[in-house]
């Protein structure tokens, strides 16, 4: 097998207006994301997803121009089947040879941020392609799966405190065991946040597991407050609630509750994780295999999380190749215990692919189609592409 082309698209899905909602990314009318895809020269394709943003919408063209300018070509002819090897040589940039022979990193200076999405896309494509060479899920590749099935919990809850409890009832109401909101900045007090809580609480009782998400919005004395003002909530996880860059607040914020912190989302690549996990930060990791460095890197993740005793539960809030390349990865992990579906408006997560993702009963099952499972709308796709 060699590589014969490496593409990719910015692809701008509008949202319709009902299914909109205002957090503190402020009001997003369309959901962004790059689609990658590395073709063989006997026309294979397999599919990887880079994103610019973690709030859905963003500007994805200098992801397109770091794939098909700067990482693409240097994998024309090569196997795609050595796939570390890859992710390593894109990793190092020019010294990425250099590296693989001494056995260490010798990162590119611009080794965060859109560079390793990128990576991460291409990587996740040949994850794909290698799974369909194989006729088996990538969740076999990775070791095969340690779960049949995997609970869900919704992903949504942005209502005011008088409409929180009907908006996540109506996930309940789907089959979800397991809901989350948003708090924090988009709420303006801490208060605010914390009224919202509780009437959610109060309106779905004590066996729905709550989570809440603030986004890395909150000051860590804001953390702390709104800690001792939901204490009666039980929540299943307080997800990034301080600054992103500062695992110091989270760790601090996680050494004063006893509600499971939840972080990583943001986070690039292994070595941002291995930092949280050093300073004690978290309970809870959460790649995101679109900004994390692709499933290589997610897994590397999944190992840190298996390691250190804390829970896996990948971000899985993106397109469809993102979200199923993220279930493999949590269905080949034992430190995987629940999968995040969204509930807010995606057409790239629910139209794009020729068959939506599967919940029901609110859980998923263990992936079976050989390599991701995506097969893209090819109507969609020239719709839906910026041109450039």
């Amino acid at each position: 097998m060699q590589i014969a082309a490496v593409e990719a698209r910015w692809l701008r899905a509008p949202i319709p207006e009902e299914k909109q909602h205002t957090s503190d990314f402020g009001r997003l009318r369309t959901f962004d994301a790059v689609l990658v895809t590395v073709r063989t020269k006997d026309g294979v394709e397999g599919f990887g997803e880079a994103k610019a943003a973690v709030g859905s919408a963003g500007d994805c063209a200098s992801l397109v121009t770091i794939v098909e300018r700067e990482l693409g070509p240097a994998l024309i002819g090569q196997d795609p089947r050595h796939i570390t090897r890859a992710w390593e040589r894109m990793y190092c940039g020019s010294r990425g040879d250099l590296a693989l022979a001494r056995g260490r990193s010798f990162p590119d200076v611009a080794r965060r941020g859109p560079r390793v999405a990128a990576i991460g896309a291409i990587d996740t494509a040949l994850w794909d392609l290698a799974g369909k060479a194989h006729g088996v899920p990538v969740v076999e590749l990775l070791g095969g799966a340690c779960h049949d099935r995997l609970p869900a919990y919704a992903s949504g809850g942005w209502a005011d405190a008088e409409g929180i409890g009907a908006e996540l009832q109506r996930f309940v109401d789907l089959g979800f065991g397991a809901v989350k909101m948003r708090v924090g900045a988009m709420d303006r007090r801490v208060e605010t946040s914390a009224a919202r809580v509780l009437a959610a609480r109060e309106a779905l009782g004590p066996d729905v597991e709550l989570m809440i998400d603030a986004h890395g919005t909150c000051s860590l004395p804001e953390a702390k407050r709104l800690m001792r003002l939901v204490e009666s909530a039980n929540l299943r996880w307080f997800e990034e609630p301080t600054p992103l860059d500062d695992h110091a607040a989270a760790a601090e914020l996680r050494a004063t509750t006893d509600v499971p912190i939840a972080v990583g989302e943001s986070l690039s690549t292994r070595f941002d994780f291995a930092d949280v996990l050093r300073l004690r930060a978290a309970d809870v990791l959460q790649p995101d295999v679109a900004l994390v460095g692709g499933i290589t890197e997610a897994r590397r993740v999944a190992t840190l999380a298996e390691t250190a005793q804390v829970e896996l539960a990948p971000h899985l809030w993106g397109s469809a190749v993102s979200y199923l390349a993220g279930l493999h990865v949590a269905f080949a992990s034992p430190a995987a215990r629940i999968l995040e579906v969204s509930l807010g408006g995606n057409p790239l997560l629910r139209q794009l692919p020729e068959i939506e993702p599967a919940v029901t009963d609110g859980g998923v099952d263990a992936p079976t189609e050989p390599g991701l499972g995506f097969r893209p709308r090819r109507d969609l796709l020239e719709e839906w592409t910026v041109p450039l």
